[in-house]
């Protein structure tokens, strides 16, 4: 998985159920997720969700800012 200090996953447990984040650090201090998904049965499949949405979330961003940075040119 690529490693990425500005967006990362993150797994809770919700009574029952698991939910897992993709978060993006927008400074020191603030931390705003990105996009969730609630309602897992296990950890496992919560981590394995994350971690495949993550690495989809960072591509479309890589493609995102290569389009806007042709526009630029």
């Amino acid at each position: 998985m690529k490693q990425s200090k500005k967006y990362d996953s993150r797994i809770s447990k919700v009574n029952d159920s698991w939910t897992a984040e993709i978060t993006r650090r927008a400074s020191v201090e603030k931390t705003v997720v990105s996009k969730t998904q609630a309602d897992f049965k296990s950890e496992a499949d919560a981590k394995k969700w994350a971690e495949k949405e993550l690495l989809t979330f960072l591509t479309k961003q890589s493609d995102r800012n290569k389009r806007r940075a042709e526009k630029r040119k």
